[in-house]
């Protein structure tokens, strides 16, 4: 079939869709017709992609002209090497390829090899507005693996956090007084400690100063360590309801498990941490980055992560603004106008930057902006966004040109105010 369909129209423009599943994966080729040219079942592993460079290669894909493919998703070694070949690679949102489905059949029918010609054709059609994958280096896409892993075992840590404050609350409230103080919570590692050696309100309560002394040290606490003790040992002794005894072990077995999880959790996201960082000060974007306010290690990296280091990848400032969540989206339809905040956003770079918008909060220029937005009628939620999206503008300009941040071109009101020329 692909043999034939050459000798009839050598050098038309072939489109490539690749249908996603756990095991395998259904590949169709369409021509600009949007006739098949050819189409495979193919396995997820080193046999398969040979199997599909070997299909694009008969339809005519060259180092110097790649098949562009389109994809639902790009998870998997299969889509990873199909990447780093240097062809576009354009991951379509499933609800979108549902949508193009409906514009050949409106029956509901459903099947792998349809896919893959849906996601083909959408290529063949429409691949203007749609963006392929960034051409990120490896390092930015290594920056980006351990920050969403460092991010995805924060959020786990919290979720650990939660459900260890809901299960003491049911038998052992004096852990959560103990531990109620203002820079230290379950997951300090003074908690954990205690926990450990303490998982029920009984043995709390037999643990002396002097253990209490030594459960700290193990932990690395090192100042106010009698005054810490003290107060533990006031807490833990202090008149309190129980459990049946039993209950109560049996409570105490699984604060237990509860306490080891969050103890791998924190200290996973500790080791990533640290290695985000360190592969974040490697990259030559990470100098601009840092100058900003409220952007360390982590923050930056988090960003960076998200944004990647392709130049071409957005078009101006209002497209990463636009993907960050940052810009405000129209609906305006006859006389009906409203303009709300997007919730279609990366959600990753959206939690980062509520992150590096308030540890920037305490510079003047910032603050003053903050300020004026919320004197303006802005929820503290808007103030920020509005903040978010000025130093995403801001930062969008600085990486194409290669300059730090400098808060007085950032903020030139501020500037014009309280500057010396005002006084």
């Amino acid at each position: 079939m692909l043999g034939e369909h050459r000798e009839r129209g050598a050098g038309l423009k072939i489109t490539c869709g690749i249908d996603w599943a756990e095991n395998h994966h259904d590949v169709a080729l369409v021509d600009e017709a949007g006739q098949l040219v050819a189409k495979r079942h193919i396995n997820d592993d080193a046999e398969g992609y040979q199997q599909l460079l070997g299909l694009l290669a008969d339809a005519g894909d060259t180092p110097q002209n790649p098949i562009p493919v389109a994809v639902e998703t790009t998870r998997g070694l299969l889509f990873a090497c199909l990447r780093a070949t240097g062809r576009k690679v354009y991951s379509i949102n499933p609800m979108a390829v549902a949508r193009y489905r409906e514009r050949y059949r409106v029956a509901r029918a459903k099947s792998d090899h349809a896919d893959a010609v849906a996601l083909a054709n959408i290529l063949r059609t429409d691949a203007d507005v749609h963006r392929p994958l960034p051409a990120d280096s490896e390092l930015a896409q290594a920056i980006s693996v351990l920050a969403r892993a460092q991010q995805d075992t924060v959020w786990n840590r919290a979720q650990l956090n939660n459900q260890l404050r809901s299960h003491l609350k049911q038998y052992f409230p004096a852990a959560l007084a103990a531990f109620q103080v203002r820079g230290t919570g379950l997951d300090s590692r003074e908690a954990r400690a205690v926990l450990t050696a303490a998982p029920d309100p009984t043995t709390a309560a037999r643990l002396t100063r002097a253990q209490l002394r030594s459960l700290l040290r193990k932990s690395g606490r090192q100042r106010n360590i009698n005054t810490w003790a003290e107060r533990l040992r006031t807490v833990f002794t202090g008149d309190c309801l129980h459990q049946l005894p039993l209950v109560e072990q049996a409570m105490g077995r699984q604060t237990m498990a509860l306490v080891n999880q969050l103890d791998a959790a924190c200290r996973a996201a500790d080791d990533l941490a640290a290695a985000a960082a360190e592969a974040f000060a490697q990259h030559p974007d990470s100098e601009v980055l840092s100058s900003f306010p409220g952007i360390g290690p982590l923050t930056g990296a988090r960003v960076l992560g998200e944004i990647g280091d392709d130049r071409s990848r957005f078009r101006d400032a209002r497209a990463l603004k636009a993907y960050a969540g940052a810009a405000p989206i129209t609906i305006a339809s006859g006389k009906s106008h409203a303009v709300h905040h997007r919730r279609v956003k990366n959600q990753r770079l959206a939690a980062a930057g509520y992150v590096w918008i308030f540890g920037a909060l305490p510079v003047p220029q910032v603050k003053e902006h903050y300020d004026r937005r919320r004197a303006r009628g802005d929820r503290h939620t808007a103030a920020m966004r509005n903040l978010f999206n000025r130093l995403l503008g801001c930062l969008h300009h600085c990486l194409a040109t290669g300059q730090k941040f400098d808060p007085a071109k950032a903020f030139p009101a501020f500037t014009t105010v309280t500057g010396p020329a005002a006084t």
